[in-house]
């Protein structure tokens, strides 16, 4: 069995990398050699605006990011992006003028990715992520979402056969996300993601597949199956999370290992990424967390009887790569 890179998501420890923040720099450099040495040959970077100004002048702070890691003896640590949309840049709405700013911030996400030195950019970037539409005030469900979210996803089709084109003179792929519907209304599996892109050719944009929404959000093994054939045929299959449906510890979670992995493997040679949400600030509400933080060394005192970040990531990898050699012997 070739040797599987296996990335980490910093959402173990943070949404916001602080790139313009040299001091805050020094704790994501030290973080990484820790994984490093754990087996972790990448990582997984959350690139959200700062909410003020144009979304292009922040690539200048991540490319001083990347060679801040380059500097540190990082260089070969492989990177890809995590990137979401706002209710301001919004691709899918109905006001041009928020279309038009939803595609400028998107290219900037793009040139960052690109100046970090990655190849994917993932994330729910067609709907913002956790908003729900609403009518008269009152939430929309079933058939009336169905109809409503109809016309925004066509709208949307122009504006990513763009940034298609414009991600592909960058050599990045964007794999769209499906989240699941307790977190969000759309898209919400990778047959949603699939009939989206049915309308637009570049192979540039893809979709990423994670087992958290696989198992929460999706219709069952057979569908997915089949999507992901279909994905892998079309040149579309951008990026693969592993991640608990309770976005905890890898190790001991409701992971289907053979149903998820084993139609991915065959047909999917990139990083596996895993991906585990901390119970950080920024979390707590939005996905409502009620376990204890893995407390993180050097930035918190430890907690007799909960295991650090480190720990949770390091069992994670293990409890990966054991999988994939089950799956390579039977």
């Amino acid at each position: 069995m070739s040797v599987r890179d296996i990335y980490l998501s910093f959402f173990m420890f943070t949404v916001n990398l602080h790139p313009d923040d040299p001091q805050y720099t020094e704790v994501v450099v030290r973080h990484m050699k820790e994984l490093q040495n754990i087996g972790y040959t990448g990582f997984d970077m959350p690139v959200f605006p700062d909410g003020a100004g144009d979304p292009r002048a922040d690539v200048l702070h991540y490319e001083k990011l990347r060679e801040a890691l380059d500097a540190a003896g990082l260089e070969d640590v492989g990177l890809t992006t995590n990137v979401a949309t706002t209710p301001a840049c919004n691709p899918t709405s109905l006001i041009p003028e928020e279309r038009e700013a939803a595609l400028v911030y998107l290219k900037s996400r793009v040139d960052i990715t690109a100046a970090l030195r990655s190849t994917i950019m993932a994330g729910p970037v067609l709907f913002p992520y956790n908003v729900f539409p609403t009518h008269n005030g009152q939430p929309l469900w079933s058939d009336a979402l169905q109809d409503w979210l109809r016309p925004r996803y066509q709208i949307a089709q122009p504006l990513f056969e763009r940034l298609g084109e414009y991600a592909a003179e960058k050599g990045v792929q964007v794999a769209i996300e499906p989240v699941d519907h307790w977190e969000t209304p759309a898209p919400n599996t990778v047959r949603d993601v699939l009939d989206f892109l049915a309308d637009v050719r570049s192979p540039h944009i893809g979709v990423c597949v994670d087992s958290s929404h696989v198992v929460l959000g999706s219709s069952g093994p057979e569908t997915y199956r089949r999507d992901i054939q279909d994905a892998a045929g079309q040149q579309r299959l951008h990026y693969v999370q592993v991640s608990p449906p309770d976005r905890g510890e890898v190790a001991d979670s409701w992971i289907p290992w053979r149903t998820f992995l084993g139609p991915v493997l065959p047909v999917y040679d990139g990083p596996l990424l895993i991906e585990v949400f901390n119970a950080i600030p920024a979390f707590l509400n939005s996905l409502r967390l009620t376990r204890r933080k893995f407390w993180i060394p050097t930035e918190d005192e430890p907690v007799p009887g909960v295991p650090s970040a480190y720990e949770v990531a390091e069992d994670g990898i293990k409890k990966l790569r054991s999988e994939l050699t089950t799956l390579h012997t039977t």
